[in-house]
């Protein structure tokens, strides 16, 4: 190779390694000044619904598009349990159909919130996405959200009308299409500690003012169904969003 064809050749391996070092560091400067944000559900958001080992290993499932839509703002921790420390070092939350939780759980996670915590809560009482796994199964999503302790306390009770309109339906918050599908209705209640509730959209939602800390929850999960359209569905997730986690 004539020598100025090497000197080209040299002068555009720097370029593309001097290119390549910029995009890291671009993109890890912006994954660290994205605020952090807990995940606790037992929905398959973060991991896909897998019968074994070899499916989550091959890591051939597409991610679920609520997780994308988050992770385009936050950085998202995956949580297990809500009673220890990682919960503690976060000051934002989502919860989605989570198992019932432990009475050290509900303690843990009342604290929280009274200290400053912003959740956004999904409860579904009737969930009506598709599982592969059978009922009985504890793989399978939670079917009926069991969280009637933590409710109460913040002034909730989460109400179920077994003959409402089975299609899915649409409820309006501010500019937002907000779908739900045989979904629960929030009610006031007298609260065992200080809270302030306000029901949205026809009750389908409480922004509730607990402590220092800020709780918007909602009655249904079916905004967060994997087979709706992201360009749809990720402005209505990005509206009780901004509802929950805006300062």
């Amino acid at each position: 190779m004539p020598a100025n064809r090497r000197r080209l050749a040299a002068l555009v391996a720097l370029i593309l390694l001097i290119a390549g070092a910029v995009a890291a560091w671009a993109w890890h400067g912006s994954a660290s000044e994205r605020p952090r944000l807990g995940l606790f559900t037992s929905l398959p958001i973060y991991w896909a619904e897998s019968g074994s080992i070899g499916e989550v290993l091959n890591g051939t499932e597409e991610h679920h598009w609520v997780r994308s839509a988050l992770e385009d703002d936050y950085v998202l921790i995956p949580l297990d349990t809500l009673d220890g420390t990682e919960a503690g070092r976060l000051d934002r939350l989502v919860m989605a159909q989570p198992r019932p939780l432990s009475p050290a759980e509900n303690v843990a996670l009342d604290q929280w919130v009274r200290k400053g915590g912003r959740l956004l809560l999904f409860a579904d009482p009737f969930l009506t996405e598709e599982s592969r796994f059978p009922i009985g199964d504890k793989r399978r999503p939670q079917d009926v959200v069991l969280l009637s302790p933590i409710l109460q306390r913040w002034g909730l009770d989460l109400t179920f009308d077994p003959d409402q309109p089975d299609p899915e339906q649409i409820v309006a918050l501010g500019s937002a299409s907000i779908p739900e599908h045989m979904s629960g209705r929030f009610r006031l209640a007298t609260p065992g500690a200080p809270a302030r509730c306000a029901l949205l959209a026809q009750a389908l939602i409480a922004d509730c003012r607990v402590g220092d800390g800020h709780v918007v929850a909602v009655a249904d999960a079916a905004l967060l169904d994997a087979d709706h359209s992201p360009a749809s569905a990720k402005p209505a997730l990005s509206a009780v969003a901004a509802l929950a986690f805006s300062d």
